[in-house]
């Protein structure tokens, strides 16, 4: 009897401990799939000062070689986010907000690429980052080949640019259809900022996610807004910046920007790698990150050690 009310008890206290462990492994489970970024490496922010006074904010997550992710025009640093929860696990990962974006200081002056490329230089040379990979998306293509133009590629190990429009210099046709879309921003920001935000993706992403991008972008003052704009397409040209180029470059871009990557292997040769997303939108690394952050780890992979 002390024998068969043992068995018991032991089935009994097994049964209750299996039930316990699948309990237990079913709420983790639903805690994983229900915050994608339960097990991202933690993210931290934090800001530069700039020699010219203004605080530029930063996140940073992960430990490793460094790459340096700088968002297009109005963009916020978090636009990011998907290549900082993957690219962390393996790097350290920085996510920049422009001078005038995201958390950044708002000033009414310092607006020109060039300004902005010594803001990424000033943010590399204080987090004291070596031999970075700098990946720069749209209006940050720009800036980055001013950042090459101004400082060179010595301190630096790689350069991706993402769907950029090169080169960016006067063109009387571009100039008269910007004219027209700034006058509309101007009157009427909300709208466009609804059609601005919503055109970069061809997958479709949720509604509060477009409407958080889209408050970001409000958030940088119009003037400003429309001042990078025209600072960009109407001042720069990349010429003696592209001459300067001996690091390995990525240029990933989606259909529409085809031209821009003839321009580059035009000048650049097999100094260049290209990678096009034919089903993706402007964001395509928000579209596909799963290509995105593959190609941007096979970069990175390929780099010497410097």
């Amino acid at each position: 009897m002390d024998i068969y009310v043992s068995h018991l008890a032991d089935s009994f206290y097994r049964h209750r401990i299996e039930k316990t462990m699948k309990f237990t492994l079913a709420i983790l489970l639903l805690y994983a799939l229900s915050v994608p970024n339960a097990f991202a490496q933690a993210m931290k922010s934090g800001f530069i000062k700039t020699s010219d006074g203004v605080r530029i904010h930063y996140v940073e997550a992960g430990k490793g070689r460094a790459i340096v992710f700088i968002p297009g025009w109005m963009m916020p640093a978090w636009i990011w986010q998907k290549q900082i929860d993957e690219l962390s696990k393996k790097y350290q990962v920085i996510a920049v907000d422009p001078r005038s974006q995201g958390d950044s200081d708002k000033p009414n002056y310092g607006h020109l690429p060039e300004t902005r490329a010594r803001d990424y230089k000033e943010l590399v040379d204080q987090l004291g980052l070596k031999q970075p990979v700098l990946v720069g998306w749209s209006m940050g293509c720009g800036e980055l080949l001013s950042y090459v133009e101004q400082f060179g590629e010595g301190g630096i190990s790689g350069l991706v640019l993402v769907d950029g429009m090169l080169p960016a210099k006067q063109n009387p046709a571009v100039l008269s259809v910007l004219a027209d879309w700034t006058d509309q921003l101007q009157q009427d920001r909300q709208k466009e900022a609804d059609v601005f935000v919503r055109a970069m993706f061809t997958k479709p992403e949720p509604e509060n996610y477009i409407q958080r991008l889209k408050q970001a972008t409000l958030e940088v003052p119009t003037d400003t807004a429309v001042a990078l704009i025209y600072n960009m397409m109407s001042v720069t040209d990349f010429s003696n910046a592209l001459t300067k180029i001996d690091r390995p470059m990525l240029f990933a871009y989606e259909p529409a920007l085809q031209p821009s990557a003839d321009f580059l292997e035009a000048k650049l040769g097999d100094k260049v790698r290209f990678e096009r997303f034919d089903e993706d939108g402007h964001a395509l690394f928000v579209d596909d990150p799963v290509k995105f952050n593959r190609m941007i780890d096979d970069f990175v992979q390929s780099l010497p050690k410097r």
